[in-house]
This record gives C-alpha cells, structure tokens and sequence, in this order.
C-alpha cells in the first residue's frame, strides 16, 4: 500500500499504531459510470426505427411525386391527342366543313373542353392574342397573365417541358398550328400548375412522419418496458452477485421461461450451487481438522513438555516418543482424509474407466483378507463390464471391510460380494461388505456417515479412529453418482451396500430429467438389495 492511500501515527505514549486508510483519487476513476444494456438496447431500436420510419415516410413521398408526374404527363398527352385530331377532324358549326380560320378552332375546342381545375387550355393566335377558357385558376399567377413565361413556352423548340416560375410550377404541352393559308401560325398550349398536388403529397408526407414519430414514441416506451422486462433476470444475476459473500450464499434467481435468460438464469444458479458446496466443504475441513487436531497436538505438547521438566528412565523416554509418535500418525491419517474428502467436490475425484465387476469383486476380496482375523466369504460375484473409478471402488470396500473388522469379533463372518440390479443394460450396481456383529441402532443409520461422528454405540470396536472411514465411503458413491446403503444382515450384523449406477453421469452434467445425480435414495437410508446371504 502506498502512502498515499494510508498513513500511520503513533502515540508518544505506546507502542499502539493508528492506521488511517484513504481512497485514491484513481479508485473513483477505476468504475467509469457505465451505459446499461437496456439504454444501448433503446438506442440503437430507435435509431433502427427513425431510419425504418424515415425511409417508409421518404420512399412513400417519392412514389406520390412521382404518380403526380406521370398522371400529369397523361393528361397533357391526352389532351395534345385530342387536339391534333380535332384539327384533323373537327367541323365548323358555322359551314359545315373543316375549319379554315385559326380562332374559331380553338374557341371551338376550347368550349367543348371540361379541363381540371388546375390544367390551363390556352390558344396562343399571336403574340399578345390569347384565347381561353371563362375560368379561374387555382394559381397567384396563371399562364395567360404571365406573359413572359407564355412566350418562353411558344417560343421553344420543345413540345413539352417543366417551367419553373416564382409563382409555381407548371408542367406544359403544346402543339403548333399553321393552317396554310396565309394566316398567322398558332399554338394550342396545356398547362398544368403542380402546386396544389405537390401540397397534398407534402401533406401526406407530414401526416407520416406525425404518424412515425408517435409510433417511434410508442415504440420507445414500450421498447423500453419490454427490455426492462427481458433484462430483469440479467440484473437479477447482477444483484445477486453482488449481495453474495462467503458467509451467505444461500441467494438464487428464480427461473420462469425457457429462453435464453432463463437458461442464464439457470446456469448463475447451478455456479452457485458448486460455489455454495465448496465454500461449505472448505468450512467443514477447517471446522474438522482443527476440532480433530486439536486433541492430539495437546497430547504431543503435553508429552514434550514432560519431557523437558522431568527427570524420565530411558523406558518413560521411549514410552513417550512412542506416543508422541502414535499421535502423529494419527494426525498424518486425519489429514489425509480430509484432504481425500476436500477433494470429493472435484471434478476429476473419480475417473471411470470400463471394468470387470467379477475381476474386481475379487481383488477387494483378496486385500481384504489381510485386514484382521475373521471369516472371509466371497459370496455371489457379479459378471458383466461396468463403467466405474476401480481405484476409488476398491477403497471405499476396503474402508467397509475395516469397519467391519472394527466392530466384530475374531473369528466373525464377514462376506463380500457383487450383484446387479434393474437389468443388463442399465439400473445399478450392487457391492456389498457384510458381518456378523452386534448390527447399528436405527437411530445411528444416518449419524455414522458424518465426518467425526461414530454413532451412540461402538458396535464392540477395537480400535479408534477419526470418524472419517465412512464419509469417505459415502463421498466416493456420491463421486460416482450414487450412493450407500444400511440393511440388516441376516441372523444379526450390519450389510453396508455401495449402490452405484451402471451408466456414470460425469460430474456437472445434467441426466434428462434436469438433475445432476440419479434418482437413487439419500445416502445413508435403508435399501433393500436382496438377500446377501
């Protein structure tokens, strides 16, 4: 630690030390403020909306402009067509034959017209003569008094075109006259003023960004309820991490769906689960080893001390080295099964392999035979390949058949064997250590398989031990996913019955009815297996 983050005064008076702690500027620095994911989920939804809506309002706009402009060019073609063959094919009223004179033509064909409100028919005789309809336009300056643009439109090359003028704009056609005799040539003029349309497709264009920008509003709002809602359990996870201390990792999340953040949900959960048994099976071994420790390092203290204080015989000397020596044996056994059980909660604790269950119902009878002077029976012997960790089968049978010697008499039967169970190809497998001795009360059939814990009776033993034989016996079924049992043995004793499944589920990973381990009995209850005798 710096200086800068703590100082230290002491008093003239002690030896006494006043640590004062202060946190550094770069602490603050160190947790930037953060943008959270259901903002930036709002973010980019209503830049993705503004676009959508945008190009929706921008493409609609130019598809009506557009639709404007071919209607118009439809009516000014119509109109230019029907012209051209009223010339060709009208009749003067006043003669009865093909018009000769240039006016009445057009008036003629002007007065048979019903033009739309904002088209313009003109009849251009000469400059400064116009002959038109007794209407008015919807335009602050139509095309008849705008002479400087009507004589751009009868002076051009062009038969169509766009004429843009401060007062509007005006689409326009025209078709030229020269009747042949003699007179002055004319022109027939359509235009059409593209103002009022070009409102109304500005209109719609408002009207759907009004429309887009409410939606986007709505959609915002509702976005942002939604996303609450999808990253509740995200900030759920979030809240618990943050509450969770070693001394309380009891908090989980509950789970609703089956989506992703369900399966998020599920997965922080089962992380706590293994963090929750590891800090435990860390507790318990510092719970256990110091209360199982502590009595033997008392007595090698104890013993030392005397040493040193008192005059002893060589004999007393070697007595006590003698038990000095017991006691740390003792403690080098304690600490090995605890560290044998702290490793129970590993992954890699057992490594099934395929094995011959007669092969190695025979090797556990074999060493067993070693451990004291009893009646070893091999009793029936299962055939078939299994998929189990020999290594921490044979020890888990040889700690039940040194139980068994424990608490039964010389010369007591003690029979070991293998069955199967639930058919060939699945259901369990059964290896069994039975005696003859005085059995365990009912009330000790879970008790024994605690750490530390012997049962309210002593079976007869012989000898002592830490209380840990049996936990390891049950660590390692539970290892293989399964577990140990407690049945009565015929005519007296006690049957412990290693129940382990046939097909291992590696360890952390779910059978199909999503749990880790098998649907077998707790361990420690009483399972009938069949007779063993």
């Amino acid at each position: 630690m710096t200086a800068q983050s703590r100082t230290t005064t002491q008093a003239a008076a002690g030896p006494t030390t006043t640590a004062v702690t202060t946190e550094p500027a770069a602490t603050a620095r160190a947790f930037p403020r953060r943008i959270s994911a259901r903002f930036r989920i709002m973010l980019w939804l209503l830049l993705l909306m503004t676009v959508a809506l945008v190009a929706v309002a921008a493409t609609t706009r130019s598809i009506l402009v557009r639709d404007v402009e071919q209607r118009t060019d439809r009516l000014l073609n119509q109109e230019t067509e029907e012209f051209a063959s009223f010339v060709d094919n009208g009749v003067d009223p006043e003669t009865g034959k093909s018009f000769t004179r240039l006016r009445p033509l057009l008036r003629e064909f002007l007065e048979r017209q019903y033009a739309d409100p904002d088209e313009e028919l003109i009849g251009v005789v000469e400059p400064g003569s116009v002959i038109r309809q007794p209407r008015d336009i919807p335009s602050p300056l139509p095309l008849h008094r705008d002479d400087a643009s009507l004589a751009r439109i009868t002076g051009s090359s062009a038969t169509t075109g766009v004429l843009d003028r401060p007062a509007g704009e005006i689409r326009w056609s025209k078709v030229a006259i020269d009747p042949g005799d003699g007179t002055p040539e004319g022109t027939f003029v359509v235009a059409f003023h593209t103002d009022r349309e070009r409102e109304a497709v500005n209109d719609v264009f408002q009207v759907l960004l009004a429309i887009s920008g409410v939606a986007l509003v709505l959609s915002t709002g509702i976005g942002w309820v939604v996303a609450g809602r999808i990253l509740a359990p995200v900030r759920l996870v979030r809240q618990t991490a943050a509450q969770l201390t070693e001394q309380d990792l009891t908090q989980r999340i509950p789970v609703h769906g089956r989506d992703d953040v369900a399966a998020l949900a599920t997965t922080f959960n089962a992380m706590l689960d293994r963090l929750e048994r590891a800090f435990s099976a860390q507790r318990q071994f510092v719970d256990d080893a110091g209360h199982e420790l502590r009595t033997p390092i008392t007595i090698v203290r104890g013993h030392l001390e005397l040493m040193e204080t008192s005059a002893e015989t060589a004999a007393e000397r070697e007595e006590t080295v003698r038990l000095v020596t017991d006691e740390l044996d003792r403690m080098s056994r304690i600490v090995e099964d605890l560290l044998l059980l702290a490793k129970a909660e590993r992954p890699d604790f057992v490594t099934p392999e395929p094995v011959q269950l007669a092969e190695l119902t025979a090797d556990v009878f074999v060493k067993a035979r070693t451990l004291g002077r009893r009646e070893w029976e091999l009793g029936e012997v299962a055939e078939g390949t299994v998929l189990l960790d020999p290594q921490r089968v044979t020890q888990a049978m040889v700690q039940l058949a040194q139980n068994a010697v424990q608490h039964t008499a010389p010369g007591a039967t003690v029979r070991i064997g293998s069955r199967l169970s639930g058919g060939i190809t699945g259901g369990l497998v059964v290896l069994y250590v039975a005696d003859t001795g005085p059995g365990v009360p009912a009330q000790d059939s879970r008790l024994i398989f605690e750490r530390f814990r012997r049962g309210t009776t002593r079976r007869g033993s012989r000898g002592g031990g830490a209380g840990l034989g049996l936990s390891i016996v049950k660590a390692i079924a539970e290892g293989h996913q399964g577990h140990v049992g407690l049945t009565e043995t015929p005519g007296g004793g006690a049957t412990f019955n290693l129940l382990l499944p046939r097909t291992h589920v590696p360890f952390g990973e779910h059978t199909p009815d999503g749990k880790t381990t098998l649907p077998l009995p707790r361990a420690g209850t009483e399972t009938e297996v069949g007779d063993v005798g």
